[in-house]
């Protein structure tokens, strides 16, 4: 799936162009816009960095349509709201976890207080956080640079599932 992310002027909504994998597009909108990274951006970078595989990125290649999302082109499967409203329900609680995760990586990279009791709920080693955080504030800093009217373009796939014996998520 390809996300294309504008640097907006100012604060602005940005609209991200979400291209599936199934040649549906999509037009995003979402908060961000200036020097501050779009949060759509913030979940790509955090999920793909934690291997995230049912956070918001997750669900929308597996065919969920979130309202903030607008149909551009592509045709839709048969039955696409069903499903979309039906992972709604089942990822529920995944997708609460995605956006708390996004929150507190999106907070240590700032430098701002994260609480051990925050990272200890994730669930995660403290090393692989601290490794998120570094690459979102990476992320910010080239964000913030990248003149107004460029485009960034995140090629975003499904984190493999974990080996037999390995770690889930």
């Amino acid at each position: 799936m390809r996300l294309t992310f504008t640097r907006m002027a100012d604060r602005r909504p940005v609209e991200t162009l979400v291209e599936r994998d199934d040649g549906v597009v999509f037009a995003m909108r979402g908060a961000g816009g200036g020097a501050d990274l779009p949060h759509d951006l913030v979940h790509a970078v955090v999920e793909t960095q934690l291997q995230v595989r049912d956070g918001i990125w997750g669900c929308v290649a597996d065919g969920v349509v979130w309202l903030s999302m607008r149909h551009v082109s592509g045709r839709q499967p048969r039955h696409a709201a069903d499903r979309s409203a039906q992972l709604k329900r089942d990822r529920a609680v995944q997708v609460q976890r995605a956006e708390a995760l996004a929150g507190l990586v999106g907070r240590s990279s700032r430098g701002e207080e994260v609480l051990a009791t925050e990272l200890a709920a994730q669930g995660l080693p403290r090393a692989e956080l601290a490794a998120a955080a570094t690459e979102l504030a990476a992320t910010g800093r080239r964000w913030a640079a990248l003149p107004v009217g460029e485009t960034w373009v995140v090629e975003w796939s499904a984190p493999r599932p974990a080996r037999r014996g390995g770690r889930r998520r």
